[in-house]
């Protein structure tokens, strides 16, 4: 009978579903929060260098992460093609997080090192070159554009605010270290370093 009261009223069912989700919700999520896993960072995650973080912010902008997903899921058939599947002490260090959900092109979280420098430049300057099957457009205006780093001790101490663990000597060395280079430069430099620390290649 009290059941059939509950469901006879929509206000009192729509709260109870709701207390309901919540609850779920925190006993879910609550434990995260203590474990090591997924509050401390693998061994030998570093900040991204000045040329990286130029790098992710031209990734950013460029729209990459509209097509490219930068989390592999711990299922068989994702493994298998990207490799080992990403875990929480990886991202720490990322603001916002560029996970993706959309794999229009391969996922790209264990990109690093697994091609060429000079690969990655055939590839952004005219995909088709090395992948003849491919949709992706061609950016060869990042072979072009410097980068004048007026933005990258900002940008850094911003990042320092929110807990990435930037030293002083990196914030105002960061202008120096980025000036003059092009944005491809920057952009393969962020992509090589892409899933190399849990597998210890960086």
């Amino acid at each position: 009978m009290k059941h059939e009261l509950v469901e006879k009223n929509a206000g009192l069912l729509g709260a109870l579903i709701l207390v309901a989700i919540s609850f779920g919700g925190l006993a879910e999520i609550v434990p995260l929060f203590f474990q090591k896993d997924t509050t401390e960072p693998v061994d030998g995650l570093e900040p991204l260098s000045a040329l990286e973080l130029e790098g992710r912010a031209i990734y950013r902008r460029e729209g990459c992460v509209g097509c490219h997903s930068q989390m592999i899921r711990p299922f068989r058939a994702e493994t298998e093609r990207f490799g080992h599947y990403s875990v929480a002490g990886e991202g720490l260090y990322e603001h916002n997080f560029l996970w993706g959900s959309k794999r229009t092109g391969p996922d790209l979280a264990r990109v690093g090192g697994r091609y060429s420098d000079a690969w990655h430049r055939a590839h952004m300057y005219n995909p088709r070159d090395v992948v003849p099957e491919s949709i992706m457009p061609a950016y060869p205006w990042l072979f072009e554009r410097k980068i004048d780093g007026a933005t990258t001790a900002a940008r850094m101490r911003a990042l320092k605010r929110l807990g990435v663990p930037y030293s002083q000597e990196q914030i105002e060395s960061a202008e120096e270290q980025v000036r003059g280079a092009t944005e491809i430069d920057a952009l393969i430099a962020y992509l090589q370093q892409l899933g190399t620390v849990l597998e210890g290649t960086r």
